[in-house]
């Protein structure tokens, strides 16, 4: 495995279980985004499997908002481990029909709890060293972390061996036709394809991101293509998904 698992929790006290040391930064952090779409990633306690870890030395957790997700976390009564429910590098599913058409009988169950709200994956945030660093950017932004915190850094070029954070893969999040991002007015390819018009807001954006383009990839075009977001960092989540889902080797 080349990615961590991110553990799912349903309070701070179970969080802090899975961890060597809880940092009043983290304590600052997950008063005010959990539960919600922020991944904190801390150094394990020894009885985290590697296998969950990647054989680092790090484990990320995070508290899911959604009441069913609790609900679950609650009766198990353990933290949970896992990956989103879509095959690797494809896209992520936002409805429980898209794990269906992704998995299909490979899996016993699919917990129906509605559409997702946020759209796309949580922000990652390492505090596993002296220095916050940002491993993958999401809804939760650096600037509103910096709020809390102060100054964050932001992850430098990937490393050979596990990845430090779920999502960093050149290739990711994408659907089978080729995505392709335009500039404004830009014509696109030629070819069967559709250019698909996004909201202006970026919350609105990741929000239907994935259920857009789920849509579009069901249509058998010759392509898919986006106008590029702006460069404003609010929408640095976004454009990670887009340039990430656009990659081809």
């Amino acid at each position: 495995m080349s990615s961590p698992l991110i553990v799912h929790v349903s309070s701070i006290e179970m969080a802090r279980s899975l961890v060597r040391e809880w940092p009043e930064r983290a304590e600052q952090l997950a008063r005010i985004f959990w539960p919600g779409p922020l991944t904190l990633v801390l150094t394990k306690q020894s009885h985290v499997p590697d296998r969950v870890t990647a054989g680092l030395d790090t484990v990320g957790v995070r508290m899911p908002a959604h009441p069913i997700a609790q609900a679950l976390i609650r009766e198990a009564d353990v933290p949970i481990a896992a990956p989103s429910a879509n095959r690797f590098t494809e896209l992520s599913p936002t409805s429980a029909q898209h794990v269906r058409d992704s998995l299909g009988s490979d899996v016993a169950m699919v917990l129906d709890g509605g559409s997702s709200n946020v759209g796309i994956e949580s922000t990652v945030l390492s505090l596993a060293g002296t220095e916050a660093v940002l491993l993958r950017p999401g809804m939760v932004t650096q600037r509103e972390i910096e709020v809390v915190i102060g100054p964050v850094q932001l992850l430098g070029a990937a490393a050979d061996g596990p990845h430090s954070s779920p999502g960093l893969h050149a290739r990711h999040y994408s659907p089978k036709t080729p995505l392709i991002l335009i500039e404004k007015g830009q014509l696109p390819a030629i070819g069967h394809g559709i250019c698909i018009q996004m909201p202006a807001e970026p919350r609105e954006y990741a929000a239907v991101l994935y259920e857009r383009l789920h849509e579009a990839d069901a249509h058998g075009f010759d392509w898919i293509a986006l106008e590029r977001p702006p460069r404003d960092p609010e929408w640095a989540a976004i454009r990670d998904r887009l340039e990430r889902a656009s990659y081809r080797s």
